[in-house]
């Protein structure tokens, strides 16, 4: 029945002793009742064997005498008494649990002696002796004095002992770490002595409880993160599985050094089994639909440092559905839903109007909001019903007034709307599969409600069968294609770009300042009572997240003509649109067979090779039929290869200088190359002449591409030149007519060019490694990123892959620029093709690499070239490649399974 619960806030339990309570000792009247005599830091609790009786505990503040017989000074408190016993007499006493029923506490005020006798007499002293220490502890008068004079006391008895080794699992693991730290649980901590050894994480509490030791197994653990706790970088989080809300333990240490050796050592040994996530890489999953929404706001939760073991710092979920009265809940409605754009705060005009005169009439520093989005006090709001005996603990042995609990949905979200200070968002309870916190399953007294009408189960909307059913439409709502769309607007206000400064403000999402992080420096405290009330005053009032993101979030992509609908495991399935199997589109079937390409791609194998040129390969162009493949050279020459009778059928050579790129023109007639020399070569496959030449730029052409009659060539000049082009014909000597649309200034030489499939974005790379995105209708630059030889967009537009001298593979969002993903390698990355989530690349020594971009690593590696890898073609099924490399050989690769 006992728990870290029944202490005080930040109080600790020391030692426990098994002992007697008598009760009007030497009277008729005497009992005794057997059971546990606990020492904690502010108080005496005596847990009787028996069940019925209550749990006792007495405030140290309260007592008035605590004697025994090894106390000979005649005038102190602590008097001689012969009794054989701890004799405490005090003014006050709560009653605790009495047959074992959560309520309130009872409190007994008057003066009471209780008699408390040991079971080994001998440790009388040591115990008096301790109470002596905590009661004058207790009667300091300041705060901070108090809590400064336990610490030492803590810090000694810590001192005094060490880890236990024979707690060790195998007598053959080897001690890495041994350090002093708390182990942390919602409201509570507990200090003892964390070791590491090769093979497993420990804790032994100082006090044993709730156990001897807390093993977790290294080989287990799946992810770690460093904590703020207490405003201060001392806090580790383990979790042992990938996805679940709850960790396996949080630690708080005493100093960040041995806080950062720990996470070293455990981050050391998971690294060869973990890929340690980041928020751009699970935006990555989450805008693929690899995770749902659920599993993200989850993960971004945790990056976030937000933990179910502190509940200042609880996970935080946003208020999804806006309709409560409506019989049948319509997903299909926008006004079902709550404008995600805005926090809690902004939702209702009227209330904000009134909050924003008061913010401007309000001195420095200035805040709109005098309450937080989520705090303890809120958090247990939600779960009582469940976790009763935390909200009597946050509030001193008492529940909140009945009107105020958490009584109907409607009426938590008509005050979150209406309520002058009352601004809370959800939490995640209210997005998964267990309905308890809805229910008054405990058959707790939360106390009678104006009218008369006892507080029993939430009264959930007229569209919810029941709390279940609730939790089920509330989950579909959160994965609805609503939510999908606007979703990366509520993640700006709480994790994001509008979370501070004058965003925060146009956003109106301001609240207290020493809610953010770093708002406040403890250490810079020197009055250890100042600090002491400051940090009582912020852990109550709550926290604002750790900013995640500083620009804004990219939108999530959602499939065309499908929608996401949620499991139960919280994982997506895809429901497909209302097409029956005769009317599925040839679409539908090129994308199946594309994405079994890709899942297959490590399957690929070498078919032929032939060394065709003289330099290094620069561009390789296959007609449809793909009989013929056309390449350039360094070695100034186009080829065109026969892959029936596998010879060269024609090498033109247009100048002496080498050729950078080639593409062949609708209709297989004309073949396109760039180079060197600075003019763009048009020849004539039935033919076989050239057929015209543009003499468009002043140095160099590094890369042409071609899209609906348009010509997009890149040049060491420093311009981009966009072309209509009006194509002549072979047969009658007409020239081509080239008219220049627009020209993309640049500062220094373009290498490379790629357009996206809408046609409307271009993005070039100088050989400053410099991609900047265009919009081609405005010839305006969107953003710039640095680093990259080699980029492409993704099919659906929304992503460009580059990779540079930094052999890195960056995912960078085209919307707002921001870098989403990033994987390295052991050597740069010269060409390469991708579907969004796999990587088939051309490396500088030769080999094709497959990789998962999601996970981070490469799949299988394929011997090729023996040179780098130069160039890389693919046939629209994603089917077969063609590569060109230093090594002047063609490579034809296939896919089999």
């Amino acid at each position: 029945r006992f728990s870290l619960l029944l202490l005080n806030l930040e109080e600790y339990y020391f030692e426990q002793h098994t002992a007697n309570h008598i009760i009007n000792k030497g009277c008729r009247d005497e009992r005794k009742f057997r059971g546990s005599l606990k020492i904690c830091s502010k108080s005496i609790i005596f847990e009787p064997d028996d069940n019925n009786q209550p749990i006792i505990k007495i405030p140290l503040r309260d007592c008035v005498s605590i004697k025994a017989p090894e106390d000979n000074e005649a005038n102190n408190l602590f008097t001689r008494d012969t009794s054989g016993g701890i004799s405490v007499v005090c003014n006050q006493v709560f009653l605790i649990k009495e047959r074992n029923i959560i309520a309130p506490y009872k409190t007994v005020r008057g003066k009471t002696e209780h008699l408390f006798q040991l079971d080994v007499a001998g440790k009388l002293g040591d115990v008096v002796q301790t109470l002596h220490q905590l009661y004058r502890a207790s009667c300091l008068d300041k705060m901070g004095d108090q809590a400064a004079m336990i610490t030492a006391i803590l810090q000694s008895r810590l001192a005094r002992t060490s880890f236990d080794k024979n707690r060790f699992q195998s007598i053959s693991e080897t001690l890495h770490m041994e350090c002093k730290a708390e182990m942390v649980t919602p409201l509570v901590t507990n200090p003892g002595h964390v070791c590491v050894t090769d093979a497993n994480l420990y804790f032994q509490p100082l006090n044993g409880y709730p156990k001897p030791v807390v093993q977790i197994t290294l080989q287990n653990v799946r992810r770690i993160y460093k904590r703020r706790h207490g405003l201060m970088p001392l806090g580790l989080e383990v979790f042992c599985t990938e996805n679940d809300l709850c960790s396996d333990i949080y630690l708080k240490f005493y100093n960040y050094q041995d806080r950062d050796e720990l996470y070293f050592l455990i981050a050391t040994y998971i690294e060869n089994h973990v890929t340690e996530h980041t928020a751009e890489s699970y935006m990555l999953q989450w805008q693929r639909g690899h995770i749902s929404n659920y599993q993200y706001l989850l993960h971004l939760n945790n990056l976030a440092d937000r933990s179910c073991n502190d509940l200042s710092q609880y996970p935080v979920f946003p208020w999804i559905i806006a309709d409560y009265s409506s019989s049948v809940l319509d997903l299909t409605k926008p006004e079902t839903f709550r404008d995600l754009s805005k926090p809690i705060g902004a939702l209702n005009k009227e209330r904000l109007d009134r909050l924003l005169t008061r913010y401007q009439e309000m001195p420095e520093p200035k805040f709109m909001y005098g309450s937080h989005y989520s705090s303890p006090g809120y958090v247990l709001f939600y779960l009582v019903r469940v976790a009763p005996e935390y909200m009597l603990c946050l509030q001193n042995g008492k529940f909140d007034h009945a009107d105020r609990m958490f009584n109907s949905l409607a009426e938590t979200w008509k005050n979150c709307l209406d309520g002058a200070t009352d601004f809370k968002e959800l939490i995640p309870e209210f997005y998964e599969n267990d309905s308890s916190f809805l229910v008054n399953s405990l058959k707790l007294d939360l106390g009678k409600r104006q009218g008369g009408k006892m507080v029993e189960d939430v009264e959930l909307p007229p569209w919810a069968s029941g709390p279940d059913d609730f939790l089920q439409k509330s989950r579909e709502a959160l994965e609805s294609q609503y939510v999908s769309e606007h979703l990366h607007e509520w993640i700006d206000i709480i994790f994001g770009y509008k979370q501070k400064g004058s965003e925060a403000v146009a956003a109106h999402n301001v609240f207290h300042p020493l809610t953010y992080e770093g708002g406040v420096d403890l250490n810079s405290i020197m009055d250890p009572n100042e600090k002491v009330a400051l940090l009582t005053q912020i852990l109550e009032f709550g926290q604002t997240p750790k900013q995640l993101f500083t620009i804004p979030h990219p939108q999530r992509i959602m499939p065309k003509l499908k929608s996401l609908s949620r499991a139960s495991s919280h994982s997506v399935s895809i429901t497909e649109s209302p097409v029956s199997s005769n009317e599925e589109s040839f679409e539908d079937l090129t994308e199946e067979s594309i994405t079994l390409a890709w899942n297959n791609i490590a399957k690929l194998k070498l078919d032929e090779q032939y060394k065709i040129h003289k330099e290094a390969i620069t561009g390789i162009a296959v007609t449809c039929n793909g009989s013929s493949v056309f390449t350039t050279s360094q070695d100034s020459t186009l080829k065109m290869f026969s892959k029936e009778s596998k010879t060269i059928q024609r090498s033109v050579s247009f100048s002496n200088m080498a050729l950078s790129s080639c593409l062949i023109l609708p209709g297989d007639t004309t073949v396109i190359s760039s180079s060197w020399d600075n003019h763009i070569y048009f020849y004539s496959i039935a033919f076989g002449r050239q057929q015209d030449i543009l003499m468009g730029h002043d140095d160099a052409v590094s890369k042409i591409c071609w899209r609906d009659g348009r010509l997009y060539s890149a040049s060491w000049d420093s311009t981009v030149k966009v072309w209509h082009c009006v194509p002549g014909e072979a047969s009658s000597n007409k020239k081509h007519h080239f008219e220049l649309l627009a020209e993309l200034e640049h500062d220094v030489s373009v290498n490379t060019i790629d357009l996206n499939a809408a046609d409307t974005m271009l993005a070039s790379g100088t050989k400053e490694g410099t991609i900047s995105v265009w919009d081609v209708a405005t010839a305006t630059v969107c953003f710039f990123v640095v680093a990259s030889f080699a980029f492409l967009f993704s099919t659906d537009s929304r992503h460009l892959l580059s990779t540079g001298e930094d052999c890195a593979f960056k995912v960078i969002d085209v919307q707002t620029g921001m870098l989403i993903s990033s994987v390295t390698a052991a050597e740069p990355q010269r060409c390469f093709k991708w579907n969004g989530n796999t990587i088939l690349s051309g490396s500088q020594s030769g080999e094709l690499l497959i990789w998962d971009l999601l996970g981070g690593k490469v799949l299988e590696r394929i011997k090729g070239h023996t040179g780098a890898v130069t160039s890389m073609w693919m046939n629209e099924q994603c089917t077969s490649i063609i590569t060109g490399g230093e090594d002047k050989q063609i490579m034809f690769w296939k896919l089999q399974y």
